[in-house]
């Protein structure tokens, strides 16, 4: 059930090398955590629908550096998730909200998950949905291989091939083999992507971002230690690992799952998929209702 409507309000911070542009919905009189929504490379658009989902908190969301409405303010192109991970410490603490519970989905969970192990004080529970971190799958030698294949043939020719590769990997079912590399690429005029080269290289994702998420390495026994403490305890954040039930067999829920079994973790399987929050922005639409249903349980410590 979507709660009544509650106004955003926009404002700016200057960061390390960038302009990061905040929205917050305030709710004064809860007694609830402030709820930050994180994404990358995806902006502070795409929380619309949940935000509304959770009027009766204060919530934040933001544009990623070099995303939408933030800029990056140096001459540097591509992100890093320690980058990330400091620009959500400086907005939570130029917010002064305290902790905060922190919902992050795919490469906004990479970081969330940075932020986690250096800030910890700063966060309740932190909800990292199918973090696409392929270094951690079985098949990870090949992952990365078809990664750094899509980030050249940005770097060479553009956007279409590249993000038409993108698509066909996110949904690709099962484990990469070196035949996949094999395959003849994709077609991006089949996505309805452009065929020519336009001559930028600072696309959100592919030039910005691809590489230093996916490829990211964790502090894994600092991890591990969150997940022992359970919830709360010593100062430390709860830590859910969440995926799409529809995604199953798709990379970035296979990261999750890779990842969950390093850390000693379990999986909670959320409604829809990816992008199953999503509520028509973008032109996507999961299941938001149930999703929101789903989050507002975990972070009850329902589940």
């Amino acid at each position: 059930m979507t709660l009544p409507t509650v106004q955003p309000t926009t404002d700016t911070l200057v960061t390390g090398g960038a302009e990061l542009t905040f929205d917050v919905r305030r709710n004064e009189a809860s007694s609830k955590l402030p709820l930050l929504l994180v994404g990358s490379p995806m902006g502070a658009g795409g929380f619309g629908t949940l935000a509304g989902h959770f009027a009766d908190r204060t919530v934040i969301t933001y544009d990623p550096r070099g995303t939408e409405r933030s800029r990056r303010t140096d001459d540097r192109i591509e992100n890093t998730p320690q980058e990330h991970a400091d620009d959500m410490r400086r907005l939570l603490e130029h917010l002064r909200l305290g902790p905060v519970d922190l919902f992050a989905s795919s490469g906004g969970a990479v970081n969330a998950l940075e932020l986690t192990v250096r800030h910890p004080d700063l966060l309740r529970t932190v909800v990292a949905h199918e973090p696409p971190l392929v270094r951690y799958l079985p098949d990870a030698e090949v992952a990365e291989k078809v990664t750094r294949d899509m980030h050249a043939d940005y770097q060479a020719n553009g956007i279409g091939g590249a993000m038409a590769k993108f698509i066909s990997l996110v949904s690709h079912e099962g484990e990469l083999t070196d035949g996949y590399l094999a395959r003849p690429a994709p077609d991006p005029s089949m996505f309805g992507l452009p065929t020519e080269d336009d001559g930028s290289r600072d696309d959100a994702l592919l030039g910005r971002n691809l590489l230093t998420c996916t490829l990211h390495e964790l502090d894994l026994e600092a991890l591990r230690g969150v997940v022992r403490g359970g919830a709360a305890a010593e100062g430390r954040p709860r830590l859910v690992l969440a995926a799409g039930a529809e995604s199953r067999g798709q990379l970035a829920r296979r990261a999750t799952e890779a990842l969950a079994e390093r850390l000693g973790a379990e999986v909670v399987d959320f409604p829809s998929d990816h992008g199953g929050f999503l509520g028509g922005e973008y032109g996507q639409r999961g299941d938001p209702d149930a999703f929101a249903a789903k989050l507002r349980e975990v972070l009850n410590g329902a589940v």
